[in-house]
């Protein structure tokens, strides 16, 4: 008997806001769920992130049959789906934000690193948003997934494949249906540490007949593409923005420096602990994160009056007093405090929040280092594909149909090998 189901695509969040995506694969009485992230739109002064406020303003998409009944209030229909998964692409909150609103008995996966980082990142249970019936801090499991191995869901088959973005770990997804083969990026980029690894899974992904394709690099084309917070200024590569780094550190020999980035950028630390002329001494939240989620010692420093983590080692804690001291021995992580900087001192923002203008803790922050006479060097390499790039991305895979999302303008994203698709918010594709 010659089967009747059709692959379908529905696209519940993410098509025209950078972050955010929320889509569905389904086949029979088969389905995967991804991303599980909130869109960041701060502007907006939520009174509170519950699960209806988010589905009013649209900051996550309304899924069927996913969402955990204690938040919905609406049962799943295991009748109609037999099988279901769910997957992640990477720790950033915009697409991962929203995990632990998945129904508890939906299996999610992803990525090894992810997985190992994210239960330490939500601790304190300031990262994700809480489950239902659970203590504000609790992380659901999550299937570190083995890379590029068959992940069978019923009538559908996932492949997670390493990747390129400024979230370490992130990874792209393939999806397989008895009819269809789709590919979804995530965030991707071809000018960080690993384009072999991209290259690798876009070869992978090649003649797809969906190709579902971040577009962040051309949202802003009435400004050159510059981002908010100038993200597609500075270094063109993760590389060169280490050198550049190094070099402002050479440079200022007898001056307090101190840094800071965004805490899932963890590879862009270890390569800064690498090659720093001065001994790197991080926070102790995340000197902890990269302890506790990769086995990795490093110099750290506490507060006055902060609890100290168990799995930091002792001997490498330096006393906060001796780096507000220093001019000479050490580059350390500074995150907020920044009246206790030195007058005159360097501060090296690479990425950190806040992010940018659009953010209403920019202006007082600059206003405090101002405060100081410090000087502000924003050192930025964005974890996104340029227009370039992602025009070498669709040239590589060649996909059928090309679907943007993730992006203000994803009618400036074109499909040269096929047709492109601008779905809507909720709407649904049928493979014919």
């Amino acid at each position: 008997m010659i089967s009747k189901a059709k692959t379908t695509v529905s696209f519940y969040n993410g098509l025209t806001t950078i972050g955010g995506p929320m889509i569905e694969v389904a086949y029979g009485k088969s389905h995967v769920l991804f991303d599980l992230g909130e869109v960041y739109l701060p502007e907006l002064k939520l009174p509170d992130e519950h699960y209806a406020t988010l589905i009013k303003h649209q900051l996550i998409g309304d899924v069927p049959n996913f969402f955990d009944p204690a938040l919905t209030g609406k049962p799943i229909d295991t009748q109609r789906w037999e099988h279901a998964a769910a997957y992640m692409s990477h720790l950033h909150l915009d697409h991962s934000k929203a995990m632990n609103f998945l129904a508890p008995e939906i299996p999610l996966y992803a990525g090894p690193i992810t997985a190992s980082l994210l239960p330490t990142l939500n601790e304190q249970g300031d990262f994700l948003l809480p489950a239902a019936n659970h203590a504000q801090n609790y992380t659901r499991p999550i299937i570190a997934a083995k890379y590029c191995e068959p992940i069978e869901v019923g009538d559908i088959r996932l492949e997670i494949w390493p990747s390129d973005h400024d979230a370490y770990g992130a990874t792209g997804l393939i999806i397989e249906t008895p009819d269809k083969c789709i590919a979804y990026t995530g965030d991707v980029r071809l000018h960080g540490y690993h384009p072999d690894w991209v290259k690798t899974y876009l070869d992978r992904a090649h003649g797809a007949d969906l190709l579902i394709i971040e577009g962040t690099g051309v949202s802003f084309p009435e400004e050159g593409q510059e981002q908010k917070g100038q993200e597609f200024h500075g270094p063109k590569s993760e590389i060169a923005l280490t050198a550049e780094m190094v070099a402002l550190i050479k440079a200022n020999p007898n001056r307090q420096i101190t840094f800071n980035t965004y805490p899932t950028n963890v590879e862009r630390l270890l390569q800064l602990m690498a090659h720093s002329p001065r001994e790197v001494v991080l926070h102790a939240p995340q000197a902890h994160l990269l302890k506790a989620g990769l086995g990795k010692d490093c110099y750290y420093y506490q507060l006055p009056g902060e609890a100290p983590y168990a799995d930091l080692k002792p001997e490498l804690a330096v006393d906060y007093q001796a780096l507000r001291a220093d001019k000479q021995q050490y580059l350390w992580q500074v995150d907020g405090h920044y009246e206790d900087l030195q007058v005159g001192g360097l501060y090296l923002h690479s990425n950190a929040q806040p992010l940018g203008d659009f953010d209403p803790a920019y202006r007082p922050f600059i206003q405090a280092l101002t405060d100081k006479q410090i000087d502000f060097k924003a050192i930025r390499c964005s974890g996104h594909a340029d227009e370039a790039e992602l025009k070498e991305i669709i040239a590589r895979v060649q996909p059928v149909i090309l679907c943007p999302v993730h992006t203000l303008h994803p009618e400036l994203e074109v499909n040269p090998f096929g047709t492109r698709i601008l779905p809507k918010r909720g709407e649904t594709i049928t493979f014919s």
